[in-house]
């Protein structure tokens, strides 16, 4: 057990990263950034609010975090699993390259934004709650599921998948999408697209004692980029 109570970041990671155990749990944190960073192997549970960039460069390892996070959760991350058991800040998973992050509750703006996958590397975000705007800006590959749990409205805001050329949006609701920018395609996605989501849901209702079939019956939109998208010259083929 690591108090981060007397520490500021500089030493918290330094004292992360010498420790012998796989396996470390953090008390009293208190907004420090950078846990995680370039990781790739050990388990961190954190209990507190860690600061911005946990799991940076993520390579490995598993990170839970057992309250909220602060803005660029994931941030360039390449492997390893991130779980929230609360809410996340903005700009979760930036230029995420691959592994899986869990987002109990909410995510703010610019969730996903520059996402992208490349052969085996395929990551993914499942945001329990809601997204702010910008969801997906930009998103070049990977999987985006909000599932809007508890929401009474659409659980994403303006903007979603702006300049989206790769990737795939999932938005759990039964109501009707804001207008969507000329990037996005939207319908509502069938059975077989749904296999796609489902281990992943699965994964999340299990860190989060949920019912993984009940979220699954529910309607979901799929958002894909526009084949016409005037984005999609600017990079290469995935």
């Amino acid at each position: 057990m690591i108090s981060a109570q007397n520490f500021d970041f500089r030493e918290l990671n330094r004292r992360i990263k010498t420790a012998k155990e796989t396996v470390c749990y953090i008390d009293d944190c208190f907004g420090q950034r950078y846990i995680g960073c370039g990781m790739d192997a050990k388990h961190l549970t954190i209990k507190g609010t860690p600061g911005n960039a946990l799991g940076a460069y993520l390579d490995g390892g598993t990170i839970e975090v057992n309250g909220n996070a602060q803005d660029a959760v994931g941030d360039t991350m390449n492997d390893g699993k991130i779980i929230i058991h609360g809410n996340a800040g903005d700009a979760l998973g930036y230029a995420m390259r691959g592994g899986c992050i869990f987002v109990k509750g909410d995510a703010g703006y610019r969730t996903g934004i520059h996402m992208k996958e490349y052969k085996e590397k395929k990551p993914v975000i499942v945001i329990g709650g809601k997204a702010g705007s910008f969801l997906g800006e930009y998103l070049a590959g990977g999987l985006i599921v909000v599932l809007g749990i508890g929401c009474q409205d659409v659980p994403v805001w303006y903007f979603t998948g702006t300049g989206m050329h790769g990737g795939k949006i999932f938005i759990r609701t039964e109501k009707e999408l804001p207008s969507l920018p000329a990037q996005v395609t939207e319908k509502i996605a069938e059975d077989g697209e749904l296999q796609e989501i489902a281990p992943y849901v699965s994964e999340f209702a299990g860190y989060f004692g949920m019912d993984a079939k009940k979220l699954m019956k529910d309607r979901y939109y799929l958002l894909k980029p526009n084949a016409k998208n005037p984005y999609k010259q600017l990079y290469t083929a995935n």
